[in-house]
């Protein structure tokens, strides 16, 4: 019989394999009787799991643990967080586009060709400076990011900061940040914009500006309703980019003396990591290479890979503690393929090894220390516009498979 244990370790390390395989690796760990199970009975089993165990292993194992101290990495003392959304491609059935929805794609290549595929939204605001995911969702593709970015924000406190791309930049979701008690950091549109960050754009005015802001007449009446501000203290902030086009700023630091105009533009930037972390996600974790067809077995892939990327986060601190303090040359930090690797390799003996915790952790500690990434600040290396054949080349030859 498969346990609650067994399956979930079975989940967090589906990797590229095929289902069987793993299950022909695993399971004879376990003794005789779990030799014979073949991928049926794991089918069966996971039908009477729910993928909410995953959000509560996220909340309770990772998000709690990583805060529980006090001890976590802050920006003038703020829990820097960040929200965005990202399409997920999903098996292409009547259930999952019934539960789903569908999406028009358009490809930049070929002539651009266009089509609809099955697909979801998910929605993740997350702790770009320690790594964790404080609350994710999977909802449907043809859902508004604003409104799930509202239940986002009741996971925050007062001592957060929150920064949105210019997808969310409104009067709305400003006033439902503040109205968190949550600081926040916007990018905002190059059109259709507040006036004063047009013209900040077309670089007119000052650099930092403080200003009062007010919603429309139509939108003013829906926020009464919802109970929400109708005026709000902005400062707006230019930032000029290396190619010297201007970004505008909108946030609630209205504070010039603690947070002067210089310090917007890396703040923003650390913005970037949730970007990376999609890319985590979808290609160093394969999360569409979903083990499953229906809603539910999608939804469990889904949140058990949120829930493994926060374990990998809590298990690399006193690794990346120690590469943190190590002098000479370039910064460094943990090399994904290593620690993602080494932990489905380990799986089995996280999960059910007799040996004391705490030698346990040193010995993957030391294995999470071997090639460590060099942090190269400030590199930006040239984008090329690779053809359809060296795309396909790239997939099929080149890319390293380590999960």
């Amino acid at each position: 019989m498969l346990t609650f244990k067994t399956l979930t370790v079975l989940m967090l390390t589906k990797g590229t394999k095929s289902l069987q395989a793993r299950m022909n690796t695993f399971l004879p760990k376990l003794g005789k009787a779990q030799a014979t199970v073949d991928k049926s009975a794991y089918s069966r089993a996971r039908h009477k799991l729910k993928h909410t165990a995953f959000i509560e292993l996220n909340e309770k194992a990772v998000v709690a643990t990583m805060y529980e101290d006090g001890d976590y990495q802050k920006w003038h003392g703020h829990r820097v967080l960040a929200i965005d959304g990202s399409k997920l491609i999903l098996p292409d059935n009547k259930a999952t586009t019934q539960a789903f929805g569908t999406w028009t794609y358009r490809s930049q290549q070929n002539g651009g060709i266009s089509g609809r595929r099955t697909m979801a939204l998910a929605s993740v605001m997350y702790d770009v400076l320690n790594r964790v995911a404080v609350d994710a969702r999977l909802e449907r593709c043809d859902a508004y990011e604003v409104a799930i970015a509202k239940q986002h924000l009741q996971h925050t406190t007062t001592s957060d900061l929150v920064i949105y791309d210019r997808g969310y930049c409104s009067f709305r979701m400003m006033a439902l940040t503040t109205q968190a008690h949550t600081d926040f950091l916007i990018r905002c549109r190059s059109h259709r914009s507040f006036a004063v960050a047009e013209e900040m754009l077309a670089g007119k005015g000052p650099d930092d500006v403080v200003v009062t802001v007010k919603p429309s007449k139509n939108t003013k009446v829906r926020l009464r309703n919802e109970g929400l501000p109708t005026e709000l203290t902005v400062r707006f902030v230019r930032v000029t980019l290396d190619t010297g086009e201007y970004e505008v700023l909108a946030t609630s630091l209205t504070d010039t003396n603690t947070y002067p105009t210089a310090c917007f533009k890396e703040l923003y930037y650390l913005r970037w990591h949730i970007e990376t972390f999609y890319g985590t996600l979808k290609t160093r974790l394969h999360l569409e290479n979903f083990t499953g067809f229906s809603p539910e077995a999608i939804r469990q892939d889904f949140f058990a890979t949120i829930f493994l990327t926060g374990v990998e986060s809590i298990l690399t601190l006193e690794a990346e503690a120690k590469l943190a303090k190590q002098k000479g040359g370039l910064p460094r930090k943990v090399n994904k393929a290593v620690s993602f690797n080494v932990i489905k390799e380990q799986a089995f003996e996280l999960f059910y090894g007799q040996q004391p915790r705490k030698q346990r952790l040193e010995q993957l500690t030391e294995l999470f220390l071997t090639t460590p990434t060099l942090i190269r600040k400030g590199r930006k290396p040239p984008r090329f516009e690779n053809s359809s054949r060296q795309v396909l080349n790239f997939w099929k030859r080149q890319r390293k498979i380590v999960f």
